[in-house]
């Protein structure tokens, strides 16, 4: 083959690389197009109650996100992505439960504020207090009467070793407010711990509003906490055990276990409080979510996608099955009623 012949084959190669690259930028941006038309076409402003059984109430994520929805629950094995009420309330993370939410929004400004919005079941502002940093886990007990958060004060991810979070808790019937869990004491090992490298972060109430579990980090390990709030004081109960949420019958709890596999930072366990028996859920990619309980037997958490947003997926809590999409641009999602 001649030099000539060859440029011409190089030549023509490089076109059709091109154009096969533009055709398939193309077919992407117009499948982009036609999922956020779907979506935007099922979404319509609307109230979202937080007394409304048989619902879902999450964050709209993705392009033009952040704000509280509702959809319905699932019905059988059909994802629950159906038509969504979208409320004016924007926030960064969201929970309810028996028909209270908290709201962590930020406020932009020249220097950013953020904010814990406590809401009623028609998401009206009841309460606000200002945060220490940016919002990162959320949390109401199963009557609704206490409320937790987690902010980084440090650091914006849980991944590396340079983060700082300070939790607070909230009883909003008699109005005490714990500003930092670090001012309980800690139990390890059967003695008072008093380390200067304290974190705390992920709590999950149980139903009497006293007792809660939440996860500490020191000496760099993570454990998982069981609290009293009465008493003020926690003790450890487990090591490698991250952002637990605790079951609806109370007996076990969905948890993200720091793994070294290559593949995935964190994978979702179920550990049984009671057998210490510990289960490896069906879902292989790494998930950085504090998961929730969609029923007794199944669980839900937000799973990223591309560069801007996530879905909401959920697989079964005893390890069996796969993990199937919930909600497309979606996330902290929680049962309302």
């Amino acid at each position: 083959m001649s030099t000539r012949t060859r440029l011409v084959a190089l030549a023509a190669a490089t076109v059709l690389l091109a154009v096969a690259a533009w055709v398939y930028t193309a077919n992407a941006a117009k499948r982009v197009r036609q999922e956020t038309t779907a979506a935007a076409a099922s979404s319509r402003p609307g109230r979202v109650d937080l007394d409304g059984r048989g619902r879902l109430v999450f964050v709209t994520a993705g392009a033009g996100g952040g704000k509280v929805a509702s959809t319905g629950l699932p019905s059988g094995p059909v994802p629950a992505d159906g038509p969504r009420e979208v409320s004016g309330l924007e926030c960064v993370r969201f929970y309810t439960a028996a028909g209270s939410g908290v709201c962590l929004t930020a406020v932009r400004s020249a220097v950013a504020r953020f904010y814990a919005v406590m809401v009623d079941a028609r998401l009206r502002e009841t309460r606000r207090i200002e945060l220490p940093g940016a919002p990162s886990r959320a949390r109401v007990s199963p009557t609704g009467r206490m409320v937790s958060w987690t902010v980084f004060v440090n650091g914006d991810s849980y991944a590396g070793l340079g983060f700082s979070t300070r939790t607070g808790v909230l009883d909003t019937r008699t109005g005490a407010l714990v500003e930092n869990l670090e001012a309980f004491t800690l139990v390890m090992k059967g003695k008072v711990h008093r380390p200067a490298d304290l974190n705390y972060w992920g709590v999950t109430f149980d139903h009497d509003d006293n007792r809660f579990y939440a996860t500490v980090s020191t000496g760099g390990s993570t454990y998982l906490v069981r609290g009293d709030f009465a008493r003020r004081r926690m003790e450890t109960v487990r090591e490698n055990v991250e952002c637990p949420s605790l079951s609806p019958d109370g007996t076990r709890v969905v948890y993200k276990k720091r793994v070294a596999d290559g593949t995935a930072i964190w994978r979702l366990h179920v550990l049984d409080l009671r057998s210490g028996r510990d289960v490896e859920l069906a879902e292989t990619a790494s998930v950085d979510d504090q998961a929730a309980w969609l029923d007794d037997h199944d669980v839900m958490y937000a799973r990223v996608r591309g560069e801007n947003t996530t879905d909401v997926y959920t697989v079964p809590a005893d390890g069996s099955g796969a993990p199937r999409p919930l909600l497309r641009d979606a996330r902290s999602p929680a049962v309302a009623g």
